[in-house]
């Protein structure tokens, strides 16, 4: 069943999405530091279309990289058979991005497969564009095997109660922005998208609502978020059924308030643990309705945190 799913998952085009090799190499930039002499396993990754795969291989001596693999994945069915196999590459001719030593695999290259868990073992890093539809699954196993990542997922993926929760636990965070907040991906398959956001021409799909996860450290994470707005009744009201403030934009999170303050989904880009606390959300907090509302408005989903006490000015 879960091969099934995993196909059904890579023929819904809602998961056919290649990321642009800018994009990687915008965000690997940050991370440089943790790629010394580490394997990195793409295991979402067709090494033949792969950018990451691309990516890791030209630069693998630069980089330090011990070993690069990837596992190809192919979808079975009665009318439908391939061949999957795994890609490793040690180094040697980093310009060939079509040398590396091929092991047919038994099983069809599922995350979850035994084969594809027994080389997730001997990696040191996970970086890859998993399917979105199994974004949930694929983290968990992940944190299951104590593995370091850098992934690509919808933010929608915040909401989910696993993920939130390993979130307020400070086990994940989100990586840098894609740049000018879009996100560009490749399809094989264009269909209907709605007005300006599949270009024709380039055969690219943008997406605002796309993000990296990781639990990798980097330097904008540590970066604090210049607060100068003071509190006041009027631009600050309270909620009706939890005891905190509504903060309509990130920007005008107030530097001066101690309680707890309920503010954008979009805040967790800016997130800095040594500035601010996640408290949770509307679920974990179970907050009466499922939602907070002001004068008997329910208002869009928040996050509620807190300045930290050597913040509050």
């Amino acid at each position: 069943m879960g091969n099934l799913n995993l196909g059904l998952a890579k023929k819904n085009p809602n998961n056919e999405f290649y990321t642009q090799l800018p994009d990687i190499e915008r965000e690997l930039d940050h991370y440089r530091e943790h790629l010394k002499g580490k394997v990195i396993f793409c295991n979402c990754d067709d090494p033949e279309l792969s950018n990451f795969w691309k990516f890791f291989h030209l630069n693998f001596s630069q980089l330090g990289i011990k070993k690069l693999i990837s596992t190809h994945f192919v979808y079975e069915d009665i009318f439908i058979k391939g061949e999957t196999y795994k890609l490793e590459y040690e180094g040697g001719n980093d310009s060939d991005t079509t040398v590396g030593v091929k092991t047919i695999l038994i099983e069809n290259g599922d995350f979850r497969s035994k084969e594809c868990k027994e080389i997730l073992e001997k990696s040191d890093i996970v970086i890859t564009n998993p399917p979105f539809s199994l974004f949930k699954e694929y983290v968990g196993q992940l944190m299951e095997h104590k593995k370091k990542f850098l992934i690509i997922g919808n933010k929608n993926a915040i909401t989910y109660k696993e993920v939130f929760k390993l979130i307020k636990e400070n086990k994940i965070w989100l990586g840098n922005p894609f740049a000018n907040g879009n996100a560009y991906f490749r399809v094989d398959n264009p269909r209907d998208f709605a007005s300006g956001v599949y270009d024709p021409k380039t055969g690219l799909v943008k997406f605002r609502n796309v993000g990296w996860f990781t639990n990798l450290d980097h330097k904008k994470r540590h970066e604090s978020l210049t607060l100068y707005k003071k509190y006041n009744k009027t631009d600050y009201p309270k909620y009706d059924n939890y005891d905190g403030i509504n903060v309509e934009y990130v920007k005008d999170i107030p530097c001066d308030y101690d309680g707890v303050m309920g503010v954008p989904l979009t805040f967790l880009d800016k997130y800095n643990p040594e500035q601010f606390e996640i408290m949770g959300n509307e679920i974990d907090l179970n907050i009466e309705k499922g939602r907070g509302y002001i004068n008997g408005k329910r208002l869009y989903g928040k996050i509620f945190i807190k300045l930290k006490k050597g913040e509050i000015k």
